[in-house]
């Protein structure tokens, strides 16, 4: 898959050496540099997935990733060898990749266990996307089996009976781990970002805990 270039201008009012600071920031670990970094280029690496994925939910999930990526990989980027936003980008191209793969690896999946995947919905707010950077650096760290099932269920909306015949696990087995997952995820936020990001929306909870 091909991303185009981009061509990335300092704004008016705005100095390089800004830009660079949210780089430097990044690398040290600052989480409003984080922040910093999806409010001035969230939109970017969004537009670039959308275009190439054609669906918003997917772009959504690709935008997630690729800042997570950037923070958790922020050690291997050096300011001094290129900007911010054309790292940005070529993590960009390989995480859009990565989701036309699985796309078609679910549909293949769906398709041998019987189940219809379901219909992206389009309902992308970026005001959400940095809350949603922290709930998948705290859903990475939960068990395997926790992790599998509520990420089905948050950006796969999947429901619990589909989630049991696509993980082969017990229905009963899926509803334990989703409340077990959910019970960790919850106090993980809350001791590592002093609140519940506003992305754990009540209609994550209720895909992660009702069986539709």
């Amino acid at each position: 898959m091909r991303v185009e270039a981009v061509a990335v201008d300092v704004p008016a009012g705005e100095t390089a050496e800004e830009w660079e600071g949210i780089a430097h920031g990044l690398v040290r670990g600052d989480e409003q540099s984080l922040a910093a970094a999806y409010r001035r280029w969230g939109a970017l690496v969004h537009g670039l997935a959308s275009r190439a994925l054609g669906d918003a939910r997917e772009a959504e999930d690709v935008t997630q990733q690729v800042f997570l990526a950037a923070w958790r990989g922020r050690g291997g980027y050096r300011p001094d060898r290129g900007p911010l936003a054309a790292w940005l980008v070529g993590i960009t191209r390989h995480k859009t990749a990565d989701a036309l793969a699985a796309r078609a690896r679910r549909a293949e999946v769906a398709a041998a266990v019987g189940v219809s995947a379901p219909a992206p919905a389009a309902d992308f707010r970026q005001d959400d996307l940095l809350d949603r950077v922290l709930v998948a650096q705290e859903l990475a760290k939960l068990p395997e089996a926790q992790y599998q099932v509520l990420r089905l269920a948050f950006y796969g909306d999947f429901p619990q009976s589909q989630i049991a015949a696509l993980t082969g696990l017990p229905l009963g087995t899926v509803k334990s781990h989703s409340r077990r997952g959910l019970a960790t995820l919850r106090a993980g936020l809350a001791g590592s970002f002093g609140r519940v990001p506003a992305a754990r929306t009540a209609s994550e909870e209720a895909r992660a805990k009702t069986d539709a």
